[in-house]
């Protein structure tokens, strides 16, 4: 009971400011909504603006207006000149979405605009939707990363606004193609409906022969019903106005000319055109309510045009009324529309796969993007791993990491910027050269914030303030300390809830070294040589000989430290000569080449004793050109048009260059040729495989763009099906040439059947599976039985005219072309073994250990080994979420990372004690939320809907036995604000 009156007290406190700026009269959400009429069609118009924040323009440019050589828009404009307009006419109404964009907009305004402002959205007229940081991208965004950014927008909305700044519907109405896992998200986050624009040609004539544009999505085959459902609607006319209804400054349409002594007088005109547009439209959906989106692309910088049209329209639609006119025309919000088709209380479809891939014409399949700028998604994909370090120590160390030895540091830099990375114009890859460098730049600003924070926790956390530094460029064998330093300490912080044992390769130049435990104990280790392709990438930049390697373990969200030592100053021995071995293994895996082609051959785990043919190779499509869309899509930043269904082999033999065979790794270094080069390494005490790849600068001389995979050939029979993950979650079943919910008419081969990857993807049949884990989101598919191919890289001549503008054809550093490096892992098991192996491994390349050195011995009394947990979590359980919420209450998030059935093991409920979390921390209460913690998890009450088909038995979930113990159910993530005391 005590557990209990406490988190009741805190939430009681807490409530105080949760929603404290709405007022006492406010009439938001549904109950603003505007009356309806049963007995006419209803068109709901709803202004709108949509605003990329970055894509052509930076989201710098975009909010002040800058660069309008480019594109005309001025997110600042737009804010200031809706504000002006709504307070014109009570009846008006505007929704907006970009977080980012309203937080600085708001943060330049006056008490009085801010007072203004306030009571539009306590009137339910200015309506926030999604209301995350960003519009996220739904193909190549990590869950947790997607989580954040909503997280992130909907806690400002909160401050700012109370409850009626609560976004009730999600709204994604520009991204290419939609995830199962984000519609899953949304659900858990409390949004009673979701709307979105761009659906597969295909899918979308046939959805509306069958007046099936909106269904319920039943976004998860794990989850408790009906926790992970959504209605989900498909806008008509993307997010455009209907064609003759844009009166934007932008647009050409004519305006309502409704003086009748005056020349070209077009009111009749307008409203016939416009019932026939809302009767067609009509004919596509159930109820007698339809929507439609009045706006688009940064418009309303004159929201006067807008509105003034619109109020003239409704006014002469709605005046038919008394002649018999059935249509009744009125200012809305998606959330009021969405509850009228609640109110109808019909049935509707339900929708259990995902929208992928995503098509708008035969030739045309927006599959490109999942790979494009592969650079910059692996970058942004390090960088949510270091926020999340980041998060975690700002907690576990305590005030003094904002403001310690190393200066003012801070997590909320990096938090805006990968929220500003998740839009679906940034990490997707389908920006501009120039905006594709300022969201790097963000993400370089966000971490060096962060870096300080870092130094600071650990200083405080190790009792040393010696200066310690980051090396940026490990994966290039570049890092100054290393290369120079004779004795030198590595602190190893672990980002997980369990221990961890990682690889570590330190660029050096001596040819033997000591490495020591905090214990003391010496740690195998083993300078090996550096690749050619290393020596080629990094250039001028490092003078390393060699690579120190070793294993490292680290305790579960805590650190621990290892002591290197240079015994042998000398340059590291040359590179062996090749030898006719071509097997390398460990205890766990073997891997043969053969002696011909120098490819992979085989691939056997000695532990299951399974062996399966394996050859890979890397290979390129080569992409179509075209200065017209007319003539042939060409591939682009969006779109992935090959013109040959045969792709070219880069090297039908790969040179064999090194062989490493050591008590630490075991090595082959393969030559496909001066720009395609791989790394195959077996680490000692590890059950993957590791392939580093490094393909680049990718040639163009010859004029032909490149669309380079690599491709691993087995015999599995995986008779045509193949598994990708939903934004690193659930995994979805994929079959060649096939829909779940329509007759597909295949036009494009290769490009149709590609799907998002952004941890894993997987082929089996009854007794072998082989799953590959990514480090960043990729495009992959199985075009041939028992084949896998992963695209890595794309250098393309031509645009694709879908608005960039510029062909996707990367300088690089040296301005000839983009070096991309990067790592797949593969696992051999039994299908019903795989989910063991495969959802550990691919959190921890998610987040993986950062590593920080200082020069010289570490004083003596400096704490070599910390960890924030009082014991590891259950391998189940992933600790998603630690964040400092305020001065006095942290965030967390806990979540089972298991699908139902996927494991024998770990695929039951799980327990979690929350008052024996923390070894730094006493909880002194607990309040569950919503996955987005902007509600009282006991407050929510989503909208429910029928649906015709009959549901699989439902899933049992285990309760929680005690107030404070949390039961964990497969895929489940549950989200509580403690309020904490420092130890």
């Amino acid at each position: 009971m005590a557990a209990l009156y406490i988190s009741f007290l805190f939430q009681l406190l807490f409530c105080l400011v949760f929603s404290l700026p709405t007022g006492r009269n406010s009439i938001c959400g549904y109950k603003s909504c505007p009356a309806t009429n049963t007995s006419m069609l209803n068109v709901h118009l709803v202004p709108h603006t949509h605003d990329d924040v970055g894509w052509l323009k930076t989201v710098d440019q975009y909010y002040y207006g800058d660069r309008n050589n480019i594109q005309h828009a001025g997110v600042q404009y737009i804010l200031d000149s809706v504000i002006d307009q709504l307070q014109q006419d009570p009846a008006r109404r505007f929704i907006y979405v970009e977080t980012a964009f309203f937080y600085r907009w708001w943060k330049q305004q006056s008490q009085n605009t801010r007072r203004i402002v306030t009571q539009l959205v306590n009137e339910g007229r200015l309506e926030f939707i999604n209301g995350g940081w960003c519009m996220s991208d739904e193909a190549t965004t990590h869950y947790s990363a997607v989580i954040d950014q909503m997280t992130l927008g909907l806690q400002f909305l909160n401050e700012t606004f109370g409850e009626c700044g609560r976004p009730r519907v999600a709204w994604h109405i520009d991204p290419f193609g939609h995830a199962r896992e984000h519609a899953s998200i949304f659900a858990q986050m409390g949004y009673d409906g979701f709307f979105f624009g761009r659906l597969d040609y295909q899918d979308k004539a046939r959805r509306m022969k069958t007046k099936e544009m909106e269904m319920l999505w039943r976004a998860s085959e794990s989850l408790t019903l009906p926790l992970a459902d959504l209605f989900t609607g498909v806008l008509p006319n993307g997010y455009n106005p209907p064609e003759g209804f844009c009166w934007d400054q932008s647009c050409n349409d004519a305006p309502i000319r409704d003086d009748p002594d005056l020349e070209d007088y077009n009111v009749d005109e307008i409203v016939q055109r416009f019932l026939n547009v809302s009767y067609n439209q009509a004919a596509f959906y159930k109820t007698n309510h339809i929507i439609m989106t009045m706006g688009s692309d940064f418009q309303y910088e004159n929201a006067n045009l807008w509105y003034k049209n619109m109020d003239k329209l409704i006014k002469y639609v709605n005046a038919l009324q008394a002649k018999g006119s059935k249509v009744n025309v009125l200012y809305s919000t998606p959330s009021c529309y969405l509850q009228e088709l609640n109110l109808a209380n019909l049935t509707w479809p339900l929708k259990t796969d995902d929208f992928f891939p995503y098509a708008d014409d035969a030739h045309d399949f927006w599959t490109g993007y999942f790979t494009s700028r592969p650079a910059l998604k692996l970058y942004e994909r390090l960088s949510n791993s270091r926020l999340q370090t980041c998060n975690q120590l700002e907690v576990l160390s305590g005030p003094k990491s904002t403001s310690g030895p190393f200066g003012e540091g801070d997590s909320d830099t990096m938090k805006r910027a990968m929220g500003v990375a998740q839009h679906h114009d940034a990490v997707s890859g389908t920006e501009k050269q120039h905006v594709a460098y300022d969201y790097a730049r963000r993400l370089a600003t966000g971490w060096a914030h962060c870096e300080v924070l870092v130094r600071n926790s650990l200083a405080v956390l190790s009792g040393s303030e010696s200066p310690r530094v980051f090396c940026e460029n490990l994966n290039i064998s570049v890092c100054p300390l290393t290369e120079s330093s004779q004795k030198f300490s590595m602190n190893v912080y672990n980002p997980l809830g369990r221990t961890v044992s990682w690889p570590v390769r330190l660029p050096v130049n001596g040819s033997l070294y000591s490495v020591t435990d905090t214990n003391g104990k010496a740690v195998n280790s083993q300078v090996v040589p550096l690749s050619k392709s290393t020596q080629q990438v990094r250039r001028n930049r490092g003078y390393a000989k060699g690579e120190l390697v070793f294993q490292v373990e680290a305790p579960p969200l805590g650190y621990t430290t290892y002591i290197i030592s240079i015994l042998k100053d000398e340059p590291p021995a040359s590179s062996p000569k090749p030898t006719a071995t071509r097997s390398i293994q460990n205890k766990f895996l073997k891997v043969t080449f053969d002696d011909t082609t120098g490819l992979l051959s085989s691939l056997t785990n000695l532990e299951t004793n399974q062996t399966i043919r394996l050859t890979q190779n890397f290979y390129w499509y080569n992409a179509s050109a075209g200065n017209n869309k007319e003539s042939r899509q060409p591939s682009g930043a969006y779109i992935f048009r090959p013109n040959s269904s045969d792709p070219f082999v880069i090297n039908k033999t790969a040179e064999i260059q090194i062989v490493t065979v050591s008590s630490t790794v075991q090595e082959v270094t393969q030559w496909f040729s001066p720009w395609v080069s791989q790394v195959v390494r077996l680490y000692e005490g590890h059950s993957e495989l590791e392939l580093e790849w490094t393909v680049g600068p990718v040639p163009i001389a010859d004029g032909l763009g490149k669309e380079v995979i690599t491709r691993l050939d087995t015999d599995i029979e995986s008779s045509d099906y193949f598994y990708t993950d939903s934004n690193g979650r659930e995994v979805l079943e994929r079959r060649k040439d096939y829909r779940p919910t329509w007759d597909l008419k295949q036009t494009e081969p290769i490009a149709g059947n590609y799907y998002p990857i952004n941890s894993r993807a997987y082929i089996k049949d009854d007794k072998h599976q082989l799953t590959v884990v990514t480090d960043r989101s990729q495009g992959a598919s199985s075009i041939y039985n028992g084949s896998l191919e992963i695209m890595l890289h794309r250098r393309l001549l031509y645009d694709d005219f879908r608005g960039v503008g510029e062909p996707l054809s990367e300088p690089g550093e040296f301005f000839d072309g983009l070096v991309a490096r990067g790592r797949l892992l593969l696992t051999l098991t039994p299908p019903n073994m795989a989910a063991d192996v495969h959802r550990p491994l691919a959190q921890g390349m998610v987040l993986q250990p950062l590593l920080s050195f200082q020069d010289g011995t570490p004083l003596a009394n400096t704490k070599l080994e910390f960890t924030g947990l009082q014991d590891a979590l259950p391998p189940a359980v992933h600790l998603l979420t630690l964040s400092q919420w305020d001065k006095d209450s942290v965030l967390i998030r806990l979540e089972h990372q298991y699908q139902a059935e996927e494991s024998k093991t770990h695929s039951q409920p799980v327990t979690v004690n929350l008052q024996k979390l923390f070894s730094t921390l006493e909880v002194l209460g607990a309040s569950e939320m919503s996955l987005g913690a902007n509600q009282w998890k006991e407050d929510m009450n989503r909208l429910q809907w029928n649906t015709a088909k009959a549901s699989k038995p439902l899933l049992l979930s285990a309760k929680d036995p005690s107030p404070w113990e949390v039961t964990l159910n497969p895929m489940e993530i549950r989200t509580f604000l403690l309020q904490v005391r420092q130890l």
